[in-house]
C-alpha cells in the first residue's frame, strides 16, 4: 500500500523560494539586532516539562506539546491508587506520563539558560535568539502549530531605556522591510490597578485573559467572559470604560491617574508608561505609538511594560510583541533580576510580505547565471568561466549534461534565472562569452577581460 505524503495540520513545508524569503527576513532582523548589542544563543527544542508548566496561564498549559516517556509511559498510572487518579490534575497526570515538552516560546528557556549559565554571562546580558516553537492550538489563517520567533531580550537590568531601545529595534526593522506598523504599549502594573479598583484584586489574570481577546471577540463577548470567570456586574461596569478610552496617549493617561488615585500600583505603571512616551518622543521614532489600555497579553510572566505590533495594511494578528517581566528568572533560583523583551513573528511577517508584494526581487532571486553545457570540448574552458563568476559573489550554475540547448533554456525558464551563458568553438577562440539574457531576450558577447 502505497502511503499518501502529508504533513501535520499547523505546520508547513517551505521550498527555495519561500525560504529565500525567509532568509531575507531573518537576515534584516539580525542585522539590526546586532546593531544594537545582541548576541545569539540557541536552545533545545524540548524542554523538562516541569520548566514550561506554570509559566504560560491556563491558556497556555493547554497549548503545551508534551512528549510522552519513552517506554511503558502509563506504568506509574496503572500503580496509583484510583482515588489518587480520580483527583488528579492535568498537570498531575502529564508529569507522571511526560518528563519533557516543546517549547511554547524562547523567553522561558531563556530565562532557564540564564540561571544556569549565569556565572558565564555579563550583565545585563544581551541577547537574540531565531528558532521554532510549538503551540498546540488550532490551525488557522495566520496561526500555525509550528512557527519560527525571532526574539531579542535584556536582562539584569530595571532601566526603561531598555523598552526605549527595543521600540527602536521595531521602528528600524519595520521600515527595513517597508512594512507599516503600529506600536501598541500598555503596562501590567496599569491592569493590576485597574483589578484593584475593581474591588477583586485577585481576579487580574482573569481580567487580563479576557480583556487580551477584545480584538478577535469584541467588547460584549469579553464582558460575558469577565461574568463567566467570577467578576461582578459592577466590576465589569468600571472595566467597560477603560476599555474603550480614546484620544492621545497623554489623554488616556490623565484620564487612568484619575482612575486609578488609590492604587499605588496602578500609578507606578502609569509613571513609567509617561516616562517611557517621553523617551521614545526624544528618540525620535517616526512610527505610531498608540497606548493601548485593553492590551494585556495573557502569559503570566509579564510584570512591567507590555508591547505588541499590527501591521496598518494587511489583515493578520500581531507580529511583533513582548514586555517586561520582573523575576521570571527566580523560578529557577535567581530572584530580583529583571529583564524585558520583544518577539518577532518570523512567519506573520512573511505573510503580511508576501500578501503586500514587497519582498525585494533581488531578495528571492536564486541562481542568476546558467552556463549552458555543450559537451567535453568546451567544459574546461566554461568551468574556469563558472569559477570565476562564483569568486565574484554571483550565483551561478553548469547544466550538468550536454543536453538539447531547447532543454537547458527551458530549465532556465522554469527556474527564474535570468541569464544564460553560453560558450562554443568561437566563444572559446575569442576568449568571449555570450550572455543571453532571459527576460528581454537580448544577447551580447563581451570579453573575460571585461568580466574579471
Amino acid at each position: 500500500m502505497i502511503q499518501k505524503p502529508s504533513i501535520p495540520k499547523g505546520t508547513r513545508d517551505f521550498g527555495p523560494a519561500e525560504m529565500a524569503g525567509r532568509d531575507y527576513i531573518f537576515n534584516t532582523v539580525k542585522t539590526i539586532f546586532k546593531k544594537y548589542g545582541y548576541s545569539p544563543i540557541e536552545t533545545p527544542a524540548m524542554e523538562n516539562l516541569s520548566t514550561l508548566l506554570g509559566k504560560y496561564g491556563e491558556e497556555g498549559d493547554k497549548l503545551l506539546f508534551k512528549i510522552l516517556n519513552s517506554g511503558d509511559a502509563f506504568k506509574d498510572l496503572r500503580d496509583m491508587p484510583h482515588e489518587e487518579l480520580r483527583e488528579a490534575t492535568g498537570n498531575t497526570l502529564a508529569l507522571n506520563v511526560c518528563e519533557k515538552g516543546l517549547r511554547y516560546d524562547l523567553t522561558v528557556p531563556f530565562a532557564r539558560y540564564v540561571v544556569q549559565h549565569r556565572n558565564e554571562l555579563t550583565f545585563p546580558f544581551k541577547r537574540y535568539q531565531i528558532q521554532p516553537v510549538w503551540r498546540a492550538d488550532r490551525p488557522q489563517k495566520g496561526r500555525y502549530r509550528e512557527f519560527y520567533q525571532c526574539d531579542v531580550d535584556v536582562i539584569g537590568t530595571d532601566s526603561l531605556i531598555s523598552e526605549l531601545e527595543l521600540v527602536q529595534i521595531v521602528d528600524e526593522v519595520f521600515k527595513a522591510l517597508d512594512i507599516r506598523v503600529r506600536i501598541k504599549i500598555n503596562n501590567r502594573k496599569v491592569l493590576a490597578g485597574l483589578a484593584e479598583m475593581t474591588g477583586q484584586p485577585d481576579k487580574l489574570t482573569d481580567i487580563t485573559v479576557a480583556i487580551d481577546k477584545i480584538d478577535k471577540i469584541g467588547l460584549d463577548a469579553v464582558k460575558e467572559e469577565l461574568a463567566e470567570r467570577g467578576l461582578f456586574q459592577e466590576s465589569i461596569a468600571k472595566i467597560e470604560p477603560v476599555l474603550t478610552l480614546s484620544g492621545t496617549n497623554s489623554d488616556k493617561t490623565a484620564r487612568m491617574r484619575e482612575l486609578l488615585t488609590d492604587s499605588e500600583t496602578g500609578l507606578r505603571g502609569l509613571k513609567e508608561l509617561e516616562t517611557l512616551f517621553s523617551l521614545i518622543e526624544s528618540a525620535g521614532i517616526t512610527t505610531e505609538v498608540e497606548l493601548d489600555l485593553s492590551l494585556a497579553r495573557g502569559l503570566n510572566y509579564y510584570t512591567g511594560a507590555i508591547f505588541e505590533v499590527k501591521a496598518l495594511d494587511f489583515a493578520i494578528g500581531s507580529i511583533c510583541g513582548g514586555g517586561r517581566y520582573d523575576d521570571l528568572t527566580g523560578i529557577f533560583g535567581l530572584p530580583s533580576t529583571s529583564g524585558v523583551g520583544i518577539s518577532f513573528g518570523a512567519d506573520r511577517i512573511y505573510d503580511v510580505l508576501l500578501g503586500l508584494d514587497k519582498f525585494p526581487k533581488d531578495a528571492i532571486q536564486g541562481t542568476e547565471y546558467l552556463f549552458v553545457n555543450m559537451g567535453e570540448q568546451t567544459l574546461p574552458y566554461i568551468l574556469k568561466a563558472a569559477a570565476g563568476f562564483r569568486a565574484a559573489g554571483r550565483s551561478t550554475e553548469i547544466y550538468p549534461e550536454p543536453a538539447k540547448l531547447r532543454k537547458q533554456f527551458e530549465y532556465a525558464d522554469k527556474k527564474g534565472i535570468r541569464y544564460v551563458v553560453l560558450a562554443g568553438e568561437d566563444e572559446m577562440q575569442n576568449n568571449e562569452l555570450s550572455i543571453k539574457n532571459m527576460q528581454d531576450g537580448s544577447q551580447s558577447k563581451v570579453k573575460f577581460s571585461d568580466i574579471f
